[in-house]
This record gives C-alpha cells, structure tokens and sequence, in this order.
C-alpha cells in the first residue's frame, strides 16, 4: 500500500528521463497505481503518467489500457484522460474512434483549457486542421489571461489560422 507524493513521483520521472528508458518507469508507475492508497496526487493522474511512458516506450496498447484505468478511476487529472485515449487510438491507426472520443468530451462539455490543448496538438499532429481551431478557439476563450495554456492555445490557433489561410481576427491579435 503507497502513499504517493509529488517529490516520490517527481524523482521516478526524473530517473526514468535520466536513464532514457521509458519502459521502467512505465512499469513502476503502474505498480504504483496498483498499491495506490492515498496520496498528493490522484491514482488516476498516475496511470496517465504511466500511460504517457507507455507512449513514449513506443508500446502504445499498453498506453491505451492506462488511460482507459484512468477514465473508469475518476480521479483527478489536469488533462482528461479521455483525450490521452483518443490521441492514442489516433496512434493506432483508429482515427474514426478517437474522433468519437473527442465528439464525447465535447458532448459532456465542461472542457479544461489543458484538456482543449490537448486535444488541439492530437489534431494538428493528424492534419484535422478546422477542428483543430474549433478546440483552440474554445480553449482560448476559456483560459485565464495570463496562464501559459491560454498563450499555448493563442499560438496554436494562430498557426492552425496561418495554415488553413484564414485572415488575422481579434484573437490573434492577443499572442504575444
């Protein structure tokens, strides 16, 4: 049973990025969230850690399973593991599901800017440009002035724009 804190899960991910080798990491974190009792951090915020090392180690199956643990925990997490799920399926070659999750989250409404960016990268890096700026465009609107996922929003939206050849509007007109 672990007790898990930012500083343990910090110093995992700091090895893990030392040693160049996602797979270890993946696996601790996994273990993690398994024996997870209490703790800084939600279970379900560790298995999207785990999830993303799963990524990251080039096995994304593994990764899809964390993310889908981390959906049915219902824990706390900064990005909605449902966006990690469908930028996942993406990776497999299932652009029609992961389309259909991004359609659900949209549905629920009550998108985190983090989550919109999320999103927003997983579409531009599949050439999904239009719905690409709808995410963007929501995120923006929705993050406080001053945050750095409001200018990370401000920005992609900007290039998403300049690519699909759209003139300057107000919104551009606030990156920095």
């Amino acid at each position: 049973m672990a007790h898990v804190t930012r500083e343990h899960l910090d110093r995992l991910l700091e090895q893990g990025l030392l040693a160049d080798d996602h797979v270890p990491t993946a696996k601790r974190l996994d273990s993690l969230a398994a024996s997870y009792v209490s703790g800084d951090v939600s279970r379900a915020a560790i298995l999207v850690l785990a999830a993303e090392e799963w990524r990251q180690a080039g096995q994304p199956a593994r990764a899809l399973e964390c993310f889908q643990r981390a959906m049915e925990d219902g824990g706390e997490v900064s990005v909605d593991p449902r966006a990690g799920i469908a930028d996942t399926l993406f990776e497999l070659d299932r652009p029609a599901e992961g389309k259909e999750m991004i359609e659900a989250i949209r549905a629920e409404g009550g998108v985190t800017p983090a989550t919109c960016l999320n999103i927003t990268e997983t579409l531009i890096a599949y050439d999904e440009l239009r719905a690409a700026h709808d995410w963007a465009t929501e995120g923006a609107l929705a993050s406080p002035e001053g945050t750095g996922e409001r200018s990370a929003l401000l920005r992609a939206r900007y290039r998403i724009r300049v690519d699909l050849g759209l003139p300057e509007d107000e919104l551009d007109a606030l990156v920095t």
